[in-house]
């Protein structure tokens, strides 16, 4: 697909049907997700994926809304602060590059006709014992990943001036 038909074409989708993602989409999406730039390389993350199936109940607690728990799989990303590049003035970019590895992963997903939604606000301590997390893995960023039953409803975007301010 062409990419800015992708990026058009992608959304954040709130109902899912009861079908299973096909394996090889999942490692295409995965692989997105690992090709991801980091800064300085460090690659700073780690993905865990849960088959929803038999954890509904247990997702529940992480972040309860009805069409969180329909979606097959839910992906978690990850942060090893400790192996994240730090600029000189101490700032930390892990939060940047788990956000680029979950941006490459659902526009992967889109391009295989798969639904997401991305999710920053969950229960932080459910989601460390929901993804047997290890010692070191701060969850930061979630998304539900399956076929949508929903259609996108189109958001209103700032215009690009609005946005954009050049410098010559």
């Amino acid at each position: 697909m062409e990419f800015q038909e992708l990026i058009r074409r992608r959304y954040s989708v709130r109902e899912y049907v009861a079908a299973p993602v096909s394996e090889g989409a999942l490692e295409r999406i995965l692989e997105a997700g690992r090709l991801a730039p980091t800064a300085a390389n460090r690659q700073p993350f780690r993905i865990v994926v849960l088959d929803a199936g038999s954890r509904r109940e247990a997702l529940g607690r992480v972040y309860p809304r009805p069409w969180f728990l329909q979606a097959p799989i839910v992906i978690c990303v990850c942060g090893v602060p400790e192996e994240a590049w730090v600029r000189k003035d101490g700032r930390s970019h892990l939060d940047v590059d788990a956000a680029i590895v979950m941006d490459h992963m659902i526009l992967a997903a889109a391009d295989e006709d798969l639904g997401t939604c991305w999710i920053a606000n969950f229960d932080v301590g459910a989601a460390r014992e929901v993804f047997e997390l290890r010692a070191g893995e701060v969850p930061l960023l979630l998304t539900t990943l399956g076929h949508a039953a929903d259609r996108p409803t189109p958001k209103e975007r700032r215009s690009l001036d609005s946005l954009v301010r050049r410098i010559r």
